[in-house]
């Protein structure tokens, strides 16, 4: 009889327990995705622009077929990533990211580019996109970085496995996209 005395208020607090990490996964697995769909609309501002700005660029340095090219197929590859999977999007996106460096590099060697109204103005609203991305990203990381925490420390870490616990990677720049753009003309 006391054993059941003490092992029912025991049942009950790990219940609530249960119950209060259940709700911490679930709550921080939305942040982490809110987040993320704020870095998707800015993205997505960012897929419609490049076309245009690829298509300006091929006015002036048509010889450049190869940089234009790779901007286009980085942009393919990270707009044919699964919906939903974020880590593989992250991936995508910093290659993108450094082939757009290279185009920005591209206008340096050509004056009468940097100077084209429609480049300035492509140039400005992709600046604009890339402000609002690095707001996004860094409330993102912020986000994933509560949610991997709590998932990998006590008491979510007991129960994770059980309450399907989802990690997320943070939003990183590649090692590429730290180096300086190298363009070489002769």
């Amino acid at each position: 009889m006391n054993f059941i005395i003490i092992l029912v208020p025991v049942l009950i607090i790990l219940g609530f327990l249960l119950i209060f990490i259940f709700n911490r996964f679930t709550s921080n697995k939305n942040l982490v995705k809110d987040a993320w769909s704020n870095i998707d609309v800015a993205l997505k501002r960012r897929y419609d622009l490049i076309p245009n700005l690829v298509e300006t660029v091929k006015g002036y340095a048509a010889h450049e077929k190869t940089t234009l090219d790779e901007v286009i197929k980085a942009r393919n590859a990270a707009v044919a990533v699964p919906q939903g999977d974020i880590n593989e999007q992250i991936r995508t996106e910093n290659q993108l990211q450094q082939t757009l460096r290279s185009i920005f590099a591209l206008a340096e060697a050509y004056p009468e580019l940097k100077a084209n109204v429609n480049y300035i103005d492509l140039q400005n609203k992709l600046n604009e996109i890339e402000e609002n991305l690095e707001r996004s990203r860094r409330y993102y990381n912020g986000t994933v970085r509560v949610n991997n925490t709590y998932g990998e420390s006590f008491p979510g870490l007991l129960f994770a496995g059980i309450l399907k616990y989802q990690h997320f990677d943070f939003f990183e720049s590649d090692a590429a996209s730290r180096e300086n753009i190298k363009v070489d003309f002769s």
